[in-house]
C-alpha cells in the first residue's frame, strides 16, 4: 500500500506565503467545512445532550468497579488520553484487568469518516481497527467490555444510572423517563449523548497548537521546527505526510495529519502487554485473564499463540452496532491493518502505537528508520549483527525482542509469519536491506530531534499572545536541546 510524499526537504527554506500555499493555505479560503454541529466559543454553547454527555464522561459510578470512566483513561489534559503510564490501560470490577491496546486521543475523534474499503484499501471508522460506525457506536461499547467498565448488559448500565442522581436527572432532562424501558436504548441515548459532548465541546477540537497558528502569520517555527518539517514532508527521507498529511485534506479545513487509511508497518510485539503471555495473567494480582479473545485465522505454525491484527481480529464489530462493518477474519491480506492515527498532540499522549510499544517518540522514529535493519535471523534475508554496520539505535541489534529482551527469531514479531506480505516494505522510511537506501537509516540522530522538534508544535494550547508561557513537554524540551547542541557544535 505505497502513498505518495507531498512536499520537498526545500519546504522549510521558502518564505510563509509560499509555505502556505504548498500546504493549502494558512487560515481561509478552505473548500471543505467542519460539521455544523461544531461550537468553538466555550462548553457553555453545548446542547442538553452534550452537557449530560459532559456528565456521564466523568461519572465513575456507571462502572461495576465504581472508579472508572471515560474521563479515567481518556484525561483532558493529555488530549484525552490514558496519563497512567501502562501500555494498555487497566479496569475491570477491581481495575485488575488490563486490556487489549493502547488508549488513543479522542482529540478531532469526530472528523473520522465513515468505514470504507474500496479495492482491498480500507478507510475511517471508529476505533484503531474502525469496527465501530460512530462515535456513538464506540462510546457504548466500554460500559460493557469486561476489561474496562466491565457491566455485564444495557440493563446493569441503566441500574447504575438510575443510582446516580446526578447523572440520573440530566439524562431524563433529556431524553425523558419512559427512555429507560428499554435498557439497550437507553444505553445508546447514553452513549449518543457523549458522542455529541465529543463533538460540540472546543476541547476535542481546539486546533490551536503553534502550527495552526503559524499557518495563521500569528507563530514563528524555529529553524529546527521548520527543519523538522523538510524531513518530515521530504519523500526521500523521513516522508512521514505519505500517511499523516501537513496538508488539508477533504476531512476538515485543518491538516489532520491522519489520512484515515490503514497500514501494516510491522510494529514490534509489546511484551508489557499481558495477552502476548503464552499464559496470561493480571499484573496486579496474578488472576488468569479468560477473556482474551479467541482466534480463529492463526497459522498453526505461528511463534505465539496470540497477535492483535487488526482489522482481521480477534476484536469485532458490536452486534448492538446499527452500521456495522463487515468482519475481516477471513481476509487475512488485512491482517495486521490499524488506521493511521493523527500526529496531533503526539508529544503527551504516549505511549505510542495500538500496542504501546514506544514510550517515546525518539525511539518510535529510531524504529521507523531502522525497521529492517535487525539481526533477526528467521525472516530477514539480510540479517545483521549488532554493533558497527548494524542497527546504530538499538543495543542489542533490533527492536524485535523475545520475552527477555533478546532479539526475538522474527522481525515484525507481532504478526504470524506467514502474513509478512501483508508488510509495509516498498516505502520510505522503510528501506530493506533489498531495497535502494541499503544499509542506512534516512534520518540521522540529528535528523530525527529536528522531526521531534516539529512534532511537538503540534501540541494544542500554544498563546501566540504569550509563547514563553508555554511549557514545553520534556521529550521535546530534550530534543530542542540536543538539537541546540549539535548546532553550537557546528
Amino acid at each position: 500500500m505505497t502513498k505518495t510524499g507531498a512536499a520537498s526537504s526545500a519546504v522549510a527554506l521558502l518564505p510563509l506565503a509560499t509555505l502556505c500555499a504548498l500546504l493549502s493555505g494558512c487560515g481561509g479560503g478552505s473548500t471543505t467545512t467542519e460539521p455544523a454541529a461544531t461550537p468553538q466559543a466555550s462548553s457553555e454553547t453545548l446542547s442538553p445532550a452534550a452537557k449530560l454527555g459532559d456528565q456521564l464522561f466523568s461519572d465513575t459510578s456507571l462502572s461495576a468497579s465504581g472508579r472508572q470512566a471515560c474521563s479515567t483513561c481518556h484525561v483532558p489534559s493529555h488530549a484525552y488520553t490514558a496519563t497512567d503510564g501502562l501500555s494498555v490501560p487497566l479496569g475491570g470490577p477491581d481495575l485488575n484487568l488490563p486490556g487489549l491496546r493502547n488508549a488513543p486521543s479522542l482529540v478531532y475523534a469526530f472528523l473520522t469518516p465513515p468505514f470504507t474499503i474500496v479495492a482491498g484499501s480500507a478507510t475511517g471508522g471508529f476505533f484503531r481497527d474502525g469496527r465501530a460506525s460512530s462515535l456513538a457506536a464506540q462510546a457504548e461499547q466500554p460500559f460493557v467490555t469486561a476489561f474496562e467498565m466491565a457491566n455485564q448488559n444495557a440493563a446493569e448500565v441503566v441500574a447504575r444510572l438510575q443510582a446516580s442522581s446526578a447523572s440520573f436527572a440530566q439524562f431524563v432532562s433529556v431524553y425523558g423517563a419512559d427512555a429507560l424501558n428499554d435498557p439497550a436504548i437507553a444505553l445508546q441515548d447514553m452513549a449518543q449523548a457523549i458522542a455529541a459532548y465529543e463533538t460540540e465541546d472546543p476541547s476535542f477540537h481546539p486546533f490551536s497548537s503553534k502550527f495552526d497558528f503559524w499557518l495563521q502569520g500569528k507563530a514563528q517555527l524555529s529553524t529546527v521546527e521548520q527543519r523538522g518539517l523538510a524531513l518530515f514532508n521530504d519523500p526521500t527521507r523521513g516522508n512521514c505526510t505519505a500517511c499523516h498529511p501537513s496538508q488539508r485534506q477533504g476531512y476538515s479545513e485543518h491538516a489532520l495529519f491522519t489520512d484515515f487509511t490503514y497500514d501494516n508497518i510491522g510494529v514490534p510485539r509489546n511484551w508489557k502487554i499481558a495477552a502476548n503471555d503464552p499464559e496470561p495473567v493480571s499484573p496486579v494480582n496474578g488472576v488468569a485473564l479468560t477473556y482474551i479473545p479467541v482466534e480463529t485465522n492463526i497459522p498453526a505454525d505461528s511463534e505465539y499463540a496470540y497477535y492483535d491484527l487488526g482489522l482481521c481480529g480477534p476484536l469485532a464489530p458490536a452486534l448492538t452496532d446499527l452500521h456495522p462493518r463487515p468482519v475481516f477474519s477471513a481476509t487475512t491480506t488485512l491482517c495486521g491493518q490499524f488506521k493511521v492515527p493523527t500526529l496531533r498532540n503526539i508529544a503527551i499522549t504516549a505511549p505510542y502505537f495500538h500496542n504501546g510499544v514506544f514510550d517515546t517518540l525518539k525511539e518510535v522514529i529510531e524504529w521507523y528508520v531502522t525497521r529492517d535493519i535487525n539481526n533477526n535471523t528467521g525472516n530477514n534475508p539480510n540479517p545483521v549483527p549488532a554493533g558497527p554496520g548494524g542497527n546504530p539505535y538499538a543495543a542489542v541489534g533490533s527492536f524485535y525482542t523475545a520475552a527477555d529482551g533478546a532479539p526475538d527469531l522474527f522481525e515484525y514479531n507481532d504478526l504470524p509469519f506467514d502474513f509478512d506480505a501483508n508488510v509495509n516494505v516498498g516505502e520510505v522510511p522503510y528501506t530493506p536491506p533489498t531495497f535502494a537506501g541499503g544499509q542506512a537509516p534516512t534520518l540521522s540522530a540529528d535528523d530525527i530531534n529536528a522531526v521531534i522538534a516539529f512534532l511537538c508544535t503540534l501540541t494544542d494550547g500554544y498563546d501566540p499572545d504569550h509563547p514563553a508561557a508555554y511549557t514545553l513537554p520534556a521529550q521535546c524540551q530534550a530534543a530542542v536541546a540536543a538539537s541546540s547542541q549539535t548546532s553550537e557544535a557546528q
